[in-house]
């Protein structure tokens, strides 16, 4: 009994590992949510989710917000440096609107 438990326990290893049919990783997560939950509709949920990211994006969901968290970030920081030349160049024209309006 234990060997064909080992056998059927290599071939399925050995076809994840060799293959690359199944991504391991996008398994690992839902595995880990079945272990420590015991939920197998919140794991089914997320494996769901992970693939249909992965079909729209080609992205798995890490890289995916990681991703979209980097663009956000640049996005807030070119607003920044924009506002930041934006409010000098006013209080440069003020400046000179002030220069001009003592020397009349």
């Amino acid at each position: 009994m234990i060997n064909r438990f080992v056998k059927i326990s290599f071939v399925l290893i050995s076809f994840v590992f060799l293959t690359g049919f199944i991504s391991i990783f996008s398994l690992i997560g839902p595995g880990m949510t079945i272990f420590s939950s015991g939920n197998f509709y919140k794991a089914g949920a997320q494996y769901l989710i992970d693939q249909s990211v992965k079909k729209e994006t080609g992205k798995n969901t890490l890289i995916f917000i990681g991703d979209e968290i980097k663009s956000k970030k640049q996005e807030s920081d070119f607003n920044k440096k924009l506002r930041k030349l934006v409010e000098k160049r006013i209080l440069d024209t003020r400046a000179k609107l002030n220069l001009n309006s003592v020397n009349q």
